[in-house]
């Protein structure tokens, strides 16, 4: 009988995390980020921009983000620890090129609270009007509330656990399957309507041209904005190689039907009861139109049930996105490229970036009284589209330009994952491009500067790990 050797030196090694993650715990852990009702809160927003053609919109964004998500997939096979768009462009194009596809992330993050904060105080402000409850100065209360909710929730460290995320996701599957019995039943008791009725929200010849579609799909991207998390977790995955790549693409093939069955049904009702996809927004405004449009097949209590669901879940993306600012900035305050003192700091007790947190905060409380909800859905997909793009040339870079396997397989994806991304980040509004350049050319030239013309790494964008 053989014997081994069980030397300290041979048996003993550093802690590493267990590889107990399945494909189907990533999809839902996809699905959870994402959120199923993701197309709900923006809704309005995607259906201006678009005039109307919110499905073919979102259908559009899912192929370029199926795209993308493989070549996530593939970028996440060669650096299973790594996981973000930054890492992957700094590694295999130019840490000069990291560097600004880091620094657009900045932005996501930074807007994502803002986003949340305005949808939040607008969804409020609606569900209270005509109540006993309703508030004097709606516009000034409620952004002031939301925002210095997320704020104290953070800084006190109070976080969701897995078990809360869940049962969410279980109420709002409750909820959109509500949805679907409701607008079936309606839409089945309808006199008998034209093929067209059908097909209009795919298309409205009225109002379709190829500038408003893909502006539109410039917006809808923000239904999919999350599924870039599931390469996070490559260290805790049972066979990385395989089921990241299966699990990204497969989680944007789900978003991608689910939201468009859902603003599919939405456009139908629309329709039907308005003629026209924009029937509600001069009534109700742009944030909470999806609530209402269900109201018109399932009443007023289908109105409040999901307008109390969106505004649970998007207080739970506000507040997590506000601490992913937070620990982004410390990110970059620790490795000395913005002031370190304040950035890089912690708090001793709750171990978390105090600073930083009220600093998100106060950001998102002022732009909330600065900038609309859809002026700020697009700066954050001006950013990260240009991430998307950035990933899209690294997978191309490693698979097939430096790579032995070149094949189709390795070289139309990524190709038209960034054609197609860099086709809809052109069409995103004037002023959204307008801002997001300033903010690009301000973070290119500090960069530029602080390493002196980039002959050195500027930041370390690795978001620090749970204390």
């Amino acid at each position: 009988m053989e014997t081994t050797n069980t030397s300290p030196s041979s048996t003993v090694s550093a802690p590493r995390l267990r590889r107990t993650l399945t494909l189907w715990d990533l999809v839902l852990y996809g699905i959870i980020v994402i959120q199923p009702t993701a197309p709900m809160p923006a809704y309005g927003v995607f259906s201006n921009a678009g005039q109307g053609h919110v499905v073919t919109s979102i259908l559009i964004a899912m192929v370029a983000m199926v795209f993308t998500a493989m070549s996530y997939g593939r970028m996440a096979r060669v650096y299973p620890s790594a996981g973000s768009a930054y890492t992957y462009v700094g590694r295999e194009l130019h840490t000069s090129l990291g560097y600004v596809t880091g620094w657009s992330m900045t932005m996501d993050y930074m807007v994502n609270p803002l986003i949340c904060t305005i949808w939040c105080s607008k969804a409020m402000a609606d569900l209270l009007t005509g109540t006993r409850f309703q508030v004097p100065y709606p516009g000034l209360v409620w952004p002031v509330f939301f925002a210095g909710m997320f704020t104290v929730l953070n800084l006190r460290g109070v976080k969701t656990s897995a078990r809360i995320n869940a049962v969410l996701c279980a109420v709002m599957g409750a909820v959109i399957l509500a949805f679907f019995w409701y607008t079936i039943r309606y839409i089945f008791r309808i006199p008998q309507f034209p093929e067209s009725f059908f097909l209009r929200p795919f298309f409205n010849p009225q109002t379709f041209t190829v500038n408003r579609v893909f502006h539109g799909t410039s917006v809808a991207v923000l239904t999919y904005i999350g599924f870039d998390g599931i390469s996070t977790l490559s260290e805790e995955v049972d066979n990385p190689k395989r089921n990241i790549f299966l699990a990204t693409v497969l989680v944007c093939l789900i978003t991608g039907v689910l939201a468009s069955a859902e603003v599919y049904g939405a456009q139908l009702l629309s329709f039907h009861r308005f003629g026209t996809d924009f029937g509600v927004f001069s009534q109700f405004g742009d944030e909470n139109v999806f609530s209402h449009v269900a109201g018109i097949a399932g009443g007023v209590l289908m109105t409040k049930l999901i307008s109390v669901t969106l505004l649970i879940a998007t207080v739970g993306s506000g507040m997590g996105s506000q601490l992913g600012a937070a620990r982004l900035l410390y990110g970059m305050g620790r490795s000395g490229a913005i002031p370190k003192k304040f950035f890089g700091a912690i708090h001793p007790k709750t171990h978390v970036p105090a600073n930083n947190v009220l600093f998100v905060g106060v950001t998102a409380l002022i732009g909330a009284f600065l900038i609309s909800y859809d002026n700020g859905a697009e700066l954050l997909n001006f950013g990260a589209l240009i991430a998307f793009m950035g990933v899209n040339l690294a997978a191309l870079t490693h698979y097939y330009i430096r790579g032995n396997d070149r094949t189709l397989g390795q070289l139309i994806p990524p190709v038209l994952g960034f054609l197609i991304c860099f086709f809809i980040w052109i069409h995103l509004s004037t002023l959204a491009k307008i801002v997001g350049s300033i903010w690009m050319i301000a973070g290119i030239a500090f960069g530029a500067w602080k390493t002196r013309g980039f002959q050195s790494d500027l930041v370390n964008f690795d978001v620090p790990p749970e204390e």
